[in-house]
């Protein structure tokens, strides 16, 4: 009889998940010291958003704090974050998909799934929101790496011939976690960066493991 539950090999604390989630980490600890320790903080925050964030407005015509910001944008808005509980979401979320990822297509895999998945989250919001609020967060990414690891947990059920239930209620599960966060931040969540880093790491995942053995 096939298998019901669908399980895959890990690699925990691998170093370059390690080392990315320390990257990450690093802009909000700073600015939630600074924040304690004096009194102008709000105004560090503010201008790291302005000089990091994803701005729609950006892609519309603003002009650039710098050369080239339009593009750095696509990159820069994964590594700052809307407080320590946005960060930290995002981060256990890495860490958990992060050794799954690095078992089945290794630590440059890895690295290149994140980063195409941060671009795909940014071409997302881009694409789908008309929003001209700052939009921050690894969570394009972090959905890529769902949509790798759902390819392939597809994968798998076809190949044992288990059935695909369980995989479209984790599926539906995650719409749902998005229009309750979005109810719940009253429209303040991305869900367009979430969709296109989402469709980013299944596009990857079937490019670059197209069956079952194909390991990388």
């Amino acid at each position: 009889m096939a298998p019901r539950n669908v399980t895959f090999s890990t690699k925990a604390n691998s170093p370059v998940v390690l080392a990315l989630v320390a990257i990450t980490c690093l802009p909000e600890i700073l600015l939630t010291l600074l924040g304690a320790a004096i009194s102008a903080a709000p105004e560090w925050r503010m201008t790291t958003i302005a000089y990091g964030a994803f701005w729609n407005g950006l892609l519309r015509g603003w002009d650039p704090l710098y050369p080239f910001q339009r593009e750095v944008m696509f990159i820069s808005y994964a590594f700052l974050h809307g407080g320590l509980m946005h960060l930290v979401g995002n981060m256990v979320a890495v860490l958990a998909l992060g050794g799954i990822v690095v078992a089945r297509i290794g630590q440059k895999g890895f690295l290149l799934l994140y980063a195409l998945s941060t671009l795909g989250g940014a071409a997302g919001f881009a694409l789908l929101s008309g929003s001209e609020s700052p939009m921050v967060g690894a969570s394009g990414a972090v959905f890529g790496l769902i949509g790798a690891w759902k390819f392939w947990e597809w994968q798998a059920r076809q190949h044992f011939g288990s059935p695909m239930r369980p995989l479209w209620m984790s599926l539906l599960g995650l719409v749902i976690l998005n229009i309750v966060l979005w109810v719940l931040l009253s429209g303040l969540l991305a869900w367009e960066a979430h969709l296109g880093g989402f469709l980013a790491g299944v596009l990857f995942a079937a490019l670059v493991t197209p069956t079952l053995r194909y390991r990388v």
